[in-house]
C-alpha cells in the first residue's frame, strides 16, 4: 500500500509539473497576443485554458482521493500539500494569462503607447522564469533555489510600480488615456503572477525544510518597496 501510495504521488508531481510548463506558456502567449495585437492567438490562450483547468481539477481529485486511502505520514504530508497548493497557483496564473488575452481583445482599437507594452513585455519576460525556477525547485528539491524567487520578484514589482507614471505620460489622449487604464490592470496581474511563483516557491521550501517561511512579508516593507511607493 505505502508503495502504491508513493507511486501515486509521483505520478501527480509530474503532472503538477506538466501544469507549470502549461501555466509559463499561457503567460508567453498572453502578453504576445496583447503586445501584437493578435486577438486570434488571444482567443487560443482563453480557450487552451479549458484543458488547465480540467487539468486543474484532476490533481485535485486524485490528491484528495489519495488522502481518503491512505494516512501520510508528516513528511508525505507535506508533499501532499505542497502539490495542492502549487497546482492551485498554477491554475490561478493562467487564469491571468487569460485576463491579459481578453483585456487586449477588449481595446484593440485604441491608440496604444509601444513605451508601455515594452514594459509590459519586460514583466512577462521576467514573470515566465520565475515560474521555470520555482517548479525547477520543486522538481530538484532545491531549497536555494526557491529562495531566489524573493530576488526574481523585485524587479516585476518596480516595473509595476512604474506603471502608474508611464499611464498618466498618455493623459493628453483621452482614448490613449483609457487604453493605459486597462494596461495598469495587466501589470498588476503581471505582477500578480509573480508573486503566486514566490508562493510556489514557499511551499518548496516548507517541503524541503519541514517550516514554513514567508520570502516577502506585506506587512514590514522593505527600504526599497518604500521608496517606490
Amino acid at each position: 500500500m505505502r508503495s502504491h501510495f508513493h507511486s501515486a504521488l509521483e505520478q501527480l508531481e509530474l503532472e503538477v509539473l506538466g501544469m507549470g510548463e502549461l501555466t509559463e506558456r499561457a503567460i508567453e502567449r498572453g502578453v504576445r497576443s496583447l503586445v501584437t495585437a493578435d486577438d486570434a492567438l488571444a482567443l487560443e490562450v482563453v480557450a487552451e485554458d479549458d484543458g488547465i483547468d480540467a487539468k486543474y481539477l484532476d490533481v485535485e481529485q486524485r490528491i484528495m482521493q489519495l488522502l481518503a486511502l491512505q494516512t501520510p505520514v508528516a513528511s508525505d504530508l507535506r508533499m501532499v500539500t505542497t502539490l495542492l497548493h502549487t497546482n492551485l497557483h498554477l491554475e490561478r496564473i493562467a487564469d491571468m494569462a487569460v485576463n491579459v488575452a481578453n483585456i487586449g481583445r477588449a481595446v484593440s482599437g485604441f491608440p496604444r503607447s509601444d513605451r508601455v507594452l515594452g514594459r509590459l513585455q519586460e514583466m512577462g519576460d521576467l514573470v515566465r522564469p520565475m515560474i521555470r525556477t520555482a517548479m525547477e525547485a520543486l522538481a530538484r528539491r532545491d531549497a536555494d533555489l526557491a529562495l531566489s524567487l524573493s530576488r526574481l520578484d523585485d524587479p516585476v514589482d518596480r516595473l509595476n510600480m512604474g506603471m502608474y507614471q508611464e499611464v498618466l505620460a498618455l493623459e493628453g489622449d483621452r482614448r490613449q488615456l483609457e487604453w493605459g487604464l486597462r494596461m495598469i490592470v495587466i501589470s498588476r496581474l503581471l505582477e500578480r503572477a509573480g508573486d503566486h511563483a514566490v508562493d510556489i516557491a514557499e511551499q518548496v521550501n516548507f517541503l524541503i525544510t519541514g517550516e514554513f517561511r514567508e520570502f516577502t512579508d506585506a506587512s514590514h516593507p522593505s527600504s526599497s518597496g518604500a521608496d517606490g511607493a
